[in-house]
């Protein structure tokens, strides 16, 4: 019997012995750090290879995290074979039995959090609360999917006919490709994995390049939940060598990803193929970016208002699509709202993670070259109102919080997603024209609007396209079983991750007639 669902709740760092905590969990990872490798998990086996990936701390990029082997397309037909060898045995367990090895994995995360937020800490560049943040919704996805594998279990209702007996029920497909993204290295690699798997299904999965170890600390919690071996493999690799083999392989059922744009199209168009030797239509849930907008009109609390603008366009340095990036300010409170969100966003410290400061490091030496060549051509598109420069300090990639004003909406401030620390600051005469304004972008990932006027947001709900919308709060921070999230438009195909209908897409339906 699995206990109740409920939220994992996060820690209070200013209690003195939750940050001793933390600050005991850092020193333990730091004695790790160089030493660890991550091996490729090819059904019982651990596999190294002489090709390795570095793992380095965004902060110190000196300092080694880590390694990991790099798998070839040699390993790539291996992982699909073991996968498939592990499927039958895994499908045919009960549901019980499956939800409760889900559920395990998430009770072992839950005993050691702090050490999965440690590496976190080093590896991502998450400060002590966005780490734990991460790793307590990886929690959630394994008891949420647990008990959703229960449910999913249970007969599919069907009418009665006359002189027969009519039943249907959803099964596993098979064996699915997993691409999680960098910037939630736990929580959505897990969610991505778990939810498939609870479902009955087997998985490949292809971890981030740049955060690997997060990634083997989670396939060591799975061999201690005792799950089988092949039912989740782990092949660390450089996409470009085994990525587009995995999506291309004729015997994967479903490609499951979570990534930018550019590479989610690449992965729909080419999972749309039919390779020689497939037998079935492979299916394809691509999650890709946002251009997430905050709307303050008139009538909100702009102190508020400016200070969630501040935490949904700053947190982890504004490295989540759900990121506010665009905030539309009503004109007669343009200038009041801006002078509150540079006053609250200048008093954010910029500085290591593992001293918990509230802006870090972006992810990578790639990632800061683009962060501040978009700034730079920015110039032309706004006015550089705060920030805008990259901070030195021990060799870290960190760029100081950025923030354009007079930026016009369809210019590519407003348009392009940047995902690092950038705001646009974009003001519109009325709420109507702010509506129209947030709605005028290719993505519809997450939006907000603060506001006092019940009728414009009752209106939000109706005509602001967004998968996910928040109303006077901040719009990131979706928790899992209270409010799915998934985007419509170029942000995906809206797989609504921690809902109730998200184990569905993995499993199809059988029905069987039989004449009395």
């Amino acid at each position: 019997m699995l206990t109740p669902y409920q939220s994992e709740p996060y820690s209070d760092f200013s209690d003195p012995l939750k940050a001793d905590a933390y600050a005991e969990a850092l020193g333990e990872v730091a004695a790790h750090l160089g030493g660890e490798r991550a091996l490729m998990v090819i059904g019982d086996e651990h596999r190294d290879t002489k090709a390795t990936i570095e793992s380095v701390n965004p902060a110190d990029p000196s300092q080694l995290v880590g390694t990991a082997a790099s798998a070839g397309l040699v390993d790539v037909d291996a992982a699909i074979e073991a996968a498939w060898a592990a499927f039958g045995g895994w499908a045919t367990r009960t549901a019980e039995e499956r939800a409760g090895v889900i559920h395990r994995v998430g009770d072992i995360i839950a005993g050691r959090r702090y050490e999965f937020a440690a590496w976190q800490t080093y590896e991502a560049g998450k400060n002590w609360s966005e780490a734990e943040a991460d790793v307590a919704e990886a929690i959630d996805f394994c008891r949420y999917y647990a008990h959703q594998a229960l449910r999913m279990s249970e007969p599919v209702a069907v009418e009665e006919y006359p002189g027969e007996t009519n039943e249907s029920w959803l099964q596993p497909i098979g064996v699915g490709v997993v691409i999680p993204p960098w910037n939630f290295p736990l929580a959505i690699l897990v969610g991505m994995t778990v939810g498939p798997v609870a479902a009955g299904n087997t998985v490949v999965v292809k971890p981030a390049s740049n955060t690997p170890l997060v990634g083997w600390g989670f396939m060591k919690a799975l061999e201690e939940a005792g799950l089988p071996p092949g039912v989740v493999n782990f092949l660390p690799g450089a996409g470009s060598t085994i990525g587009d083999a995995l999506v291309d392989h004729p015997m994967a059922r479903f490609i499951n990803f979570t990534g930018s744009k550019e590479i989610g199209l690449r992965i729909a168009a080419r999972s749309a193929k039919v390779h020689d030797g497939q037998k079935w239509l492979k299916r394809s849930y691509v999650e890709m970016g946002g251009k997430d907008a905050l709307i303050i009109d008139e009538t909100a609390d702009l102190d508020s208002a400016a200070i969630d603008a501040v935490r949904s366009a700053f947190g982890f340095q504004g490295q989540k699509c759900s990121a506010c990036s665009r905030l539309i300010v009503v004109e007669s409170v343009h200038n009041e709202v801006l002078e509150k969100i540079i006053e609250s966003a200048s008093q954010l410290s910029i500085g290591p993670p593992v001293e918990n400061h509230p802006v870090g490091p972006v992810i990578s030496a790639a990632q800061h070259r683009s962060i501040l060549g978009e700034i730079g051509s920015g110039m032309d598109d706004g006015s550089l109102v705060m920030g805008g420069a990259a901070v030195d300090r021990d060799g870290g990639y960190y760029i100081e919080p950025t923030i354009f004003d007079d930026v016009a909406p369809n210019s590519r401030l407003a348009q392009h997603e940047i995902f690092g620390p950038v705001l646009s600051v974009i003001t519109a005469s009325d709420f109507d024209e702010a509506l129209d304004i947030a709605n005028g972008t290719e993505f519809g990932l997450t939006g907000g609007v603060y506001s006092r006027d019940e009728a414009r947001l009752d209106r939000a709900k109706r005509e602001f396209n967004v998968g996910n919308l928040y109303l006077n709060r901040k719009i990131t921070g979706a928790l899992v079983g209270i409010q799915p999230f998934g985007g419509f438009n170029m942000s995906g195909s809206n797989a609504k991750a921690g809902g109730p209908d998200y184990l569905r897409l993995f499993m199809e339906m059988k029905s069987v007639a039989t004449r009395l």
